[in-house]
């Protein structure tokens, strides 16, 4: 589709893998999991995610599960503001990755900039150096990044509203 993970997406998968690289791997190269295992060992998951192996029990399963996680809900934790970023030497590095995909003919211009913008929110934006960021510096840098690739992507396809 040429978008980044709205939503939350983008965020999660750094405080799951506190990686950047292998984040933007993920991402960029729109891996997908072959099973529920895979995308635990992948970050999609998380690794305490329950699996339903019976097709007869994902309803009950569900239900049991979302039931079970009122109580969490109620509790309302505060956000995360300790989610390490690396600044602009990730920014960098991760700009490299880009340019050397690009010159060797494996993504074309636009996922460049699509890949910038997934990297500027891996390296938490225009920081210096790596620090800690809140939840909601996340996800207010991958909103903007998918607002702004909708947009580029609207344009490009002759959209009225964009």
């Amino acid at each position: 589709m040429g978008l980044i993970p709205g939503g939350g997406g983008t965020k999660e998968l750094m405080v799951r893998l506190k990686d950047p690289r292998k984040v933007f791997e993920l991402i960029g190269m729109a891996k997908v999991s072959s099973s529920a295992d895979d995308a635990k060992k992948l970050g999609l998951l998380s690794r305490d995610a329950g699996i339903s192996m019976n097709t007869e029990r994902l309803v009950a399963d569900a239900k049991a599960l979302a039931l079970s996680l009122v109580p969490t809900l109620l509790a309302r934790a505060p956000p995360r503001k300790d989610i390490k970023v690396g600044g602009t030497p990730v920014l960098a590095m991760l700009e490299i990755g880009l340019w050397s995909m690009h010159k060797g003919g494996y993504i074309t211009d636009y996922d460049v900039v699509v890949g910038k913008k997934l990297a500027g929110i891996l390296s938490g934006g225009k920081l210096s150096a790596e620090s800690e960021v809140s939840e909601q510096y996340l996800l207010d840098l991958e909103r903007e990044a998918f607002l702004s690739c909708a947009e580029i992507r609207g344009r490009r396809r002759g959209c009225s509203i964009c």
